[in-house]
């Protein structure tokens, strides 16, 4: 041993022979004497260290109580001109021997033991890390398991997917001239007065536990137009999930949050009373506009946030002159932007996943004049059926850090059978973006290139490509077409047309033609391309033609990408109207036009009609609102839908 150092033996107190050596040299700290386990094991974890300068003890000290001031006002009941008394720090902790360190007092854990409800305190846990939110759900969350890969296996309780049905919004004054209502429209309304009895009954319960998870995020990877979110919910699994699905604050962005823009209050364990005017169940998840806040009552399916933070940008980005998206967006080396839209089953996921693009984001855009942004900070994908050959990018995210939901394992080695359906079909992983190799960090790319929509037609008549004009772009835009296939829901035995205006009509607040518009305003600017991609049947419709093989779809999206495809030559099919071209290197030219592909003519015709008359009978819904100034648009969009 150097003869400059020394040793302290450190006899326990508690009976047994532990001795503790700790070398110490004359350029050290004193040497820390712990008297019992539980002091020694405050040394384990030091306090970390935020980025950036470090601000007098004072204006910590400010900052420390503006923030706890700023949660407990979120969590105010109309009962109550304040909110409770919050303190930061898990009350498991309570007991425990106070770090030893040199952070100041006000940042220790406070010990506080009161019994009296009408005195309780709130304890926040704010802004836990994965390891920490890990920590309390495997403690005191019931079905929560580390699986072999090292992802968070969750429940979701009784409700393994959203509720729409129990979705509602506050009609007030500027809601009701603003927002799409009536015969199509997602958005369900309530007074103001039934949000605040809900928004009461979610307060009461949040503060009536030993414990609540906050969450300080932000929305939108575009620095000028983000927004402060904040979310407050009872379970570790939420705020986990809410961790990865937002955008994480750096610890000075943290330090300087202020006031979120927006909150969710998640009470998802406590239903809501069903007397309440206007509701119809248990379950009810509710936005108020004006009160930039979000409850949920009935439900602990973790996507109601992600959707409800969705629906509210959906109304915040137009009044910007920005434009918000349900699509997936990547990247070219040569900085070509294109965007994906398509519902369930289309294919989007799989296609805007390229290893020779960078991925931006795969569901939640804004276009604004400094070109697109991704929304969200991570990625909510299925996991039915995963598997490492078809989706690795997927399969490799879901490691320590990632949450799934409703999964089932094998009770030992805690290996995921993706296959099984158990719980639900809907199984899901929700993971960091940057658990994508190929992510474009920052989320953001310059303006579009092209805009791709995909449609997975059963029927087998539209062409696998077609270029669109901008008003065909609006038209097939606004429809939001796919079909359901014989077998995937139960009572489906022949191909079944959906639509879904802006393919996301869960989601949106103002009507479908005010997004078109600005679409097609945006693609006009920016020179972007509009294109049509089928990733259905070719040949006949389902049971008698065969799917396009993914190999010839992937071809025709690198054309587009690439822009081989803008020099190709066009003709132009009947009924829809739809440019096709004639070649394409990679795809044989016969089944480019879908009529080629098909034996029976007869039937070729007499199903193609029959689609055109399942679109038109679906804009229906949209002929009666005026978009520019006669109304000439609304015309121009219906003369690019089918004619015959």
């Amino acid at each position: 041993m150097d003869g400059d150092d020394k040793v302290e033996e450190l006899k326990m107190p508690d009976g047994g022979d532990t001795e503790i050596k700790v070398s110490e040299s004359e350029e050290s700290d004193p040497t820390v004497r712990a008297q019992t386990i539980d002091e020694l094991h405050s040394l384990q974890k030091k306090p970390t260290t935020p980025r950036g300068s470090h601000p007098t003890i004072h204006s910590e000290d400010q900052r420390h109580t503006q923030q706890l001031q700023s949660i407990s006002a979120s969590l105010a009941s109309l009962t109550r001109e304040t909110g409770p008394k919050i303190v930061k720090g898990d009350p498991a902790r309570r007991y425990e021997v106070p770090r030893v360190s040199h952070v100041p007092h006000h940042l220790l854990t406070p010990t506080i033991a009161v019994s009296d409800s009408a005195l309780k305190f709130t304890h926040v846990l704010y802004n836990l890390s994965p390891a920490e939110l890990y920590e309390q759900a495997i403690k005191y969350e019931k079905g929560s398991f580390i699986t072999s890969t090292g992802a968070l296996a969750t429940l979701s309780g009784a409700k393994t997917g959203r509720c729409p049905k129990d979705k509602r919004v506050v009609k007030d004054e500027d809601a009701e001239r603003e927002l799409w209502w009536g015969k199509g429209s997602p958005n369900i309304e309530m007074d103001e007065h039934s949000f605040m009895v809900n928004r009461e009954r979610a307060v009461d319960y949040l503060n009536s536990l030993d414990k609540v998870f906050v969450n300080d995020q932000f929305l939108n990877w575009d620095l000028e137009n983000r927004i402060k979110v904040r979310i407050v919910s009872a379970r570790a699994y939420h705020s986990l999930f809410m961790h990865n699905m937002c955008i994480r604050p750096t610890p000075s962005e943290l330090e300087d949050f202020g006031a979120p823009d927006f909150t969710i209050y998640n009470a998802g364990q406590f239903p809501c009373n069903r007397y309440t005017h206007y509701m119809t169940s248990s379950t009810s998840i509710d936005i108020s506009l004006a009160r930039k806040e979000m409850v949920i009552l009935g439900t602990q399916y973790a996507g109601e946030m992600k959707k409800g933070l969705f629906s509210l940008m959906h109304y915040l980005m137009p009044k910007r002159h920005i434009l918000s998206l349900h699509s997936g967006c990547n990247m070219g080396k040569d900085g070509d932007v294109a965007l994906f839209f398509g519902l369930s089953g289309t294919g989007k996921t799989t296609l805007s996943t390229d290893n020779n693009r960078y991925l931006i984001g795969d569901d939640e855009h804004c276009w604004s004049e400094n070109g697109v942004s991704n929304i969200e900070g991570g990625c909510y994908a299925k996991c039915i059926d995963l598997s490492r050959e078809k989706e690795p990018d997927i399969w490799n995210a879901i490691k320590f850090g990632t949450v799934l939901e409703n999964v089932v394992f094998d009770d030992h080695f805690r290996v995921v059978d993706y296959s099984d359906k158990s719980v639900t079909e809907n199984t899901r992983a929700a993971y960091p973006i940057e658990y994508i190799p190929n992510v474009k960090l920052p989320c953001v790319g310059p303006h579009p290139r092209n805009v791709i929509l995909l449609a997975c037609d059963a029927f087998g008549v539209l062409p696998p490509v077609s270029r669109l004009s901008l008003s065909q772009t609006m038209y097939h835009f606004i429809s939001g077409y796919t079909a359901l296939v014989a077998g995937t829901e139960e009572g489906i035995k022949e191909p079944q047309a959906t639509f879904s205006a802006c393919f996301g009509a869960a989601f949106i607040m103002l009507h479908p033609t005010k997004y078109a518009a600005m679409l097609a305003e945006k693609m006009q600017k920016h020179g972007a391309t509009g294109w049509l991609v089928n990733t259905g049947w070719s040949g006949g419709s389902y049971g008698c033609g065969s799917r396009i093989k993914l190999s010839f779809t992937r071809k025709l999206i690198d054309a587009i990408h690439s822009g081989s495809l803008l020099d190709a030559n066009y003709k132009k099919t009947e009924i829809f109207g739809l440019e096709i071209p004639t070649e394409v290197e990679g795809v044989p030219s016969e089944i480019l036009d879908p009529e080629n592909t098909w034996a029976d003519k007869d039937g070729y015709r007499e199903t193609l009609l029959k689609l055109a008359g399942l679109f038109k009978k679906n804009f229906e819904t949209f002929t009666n609102y005026k978009i520019g100034e006669d109304n000439n648009l609304t015309e121009e969009i219906l003369a690019a839908g089918p004619i015959f």
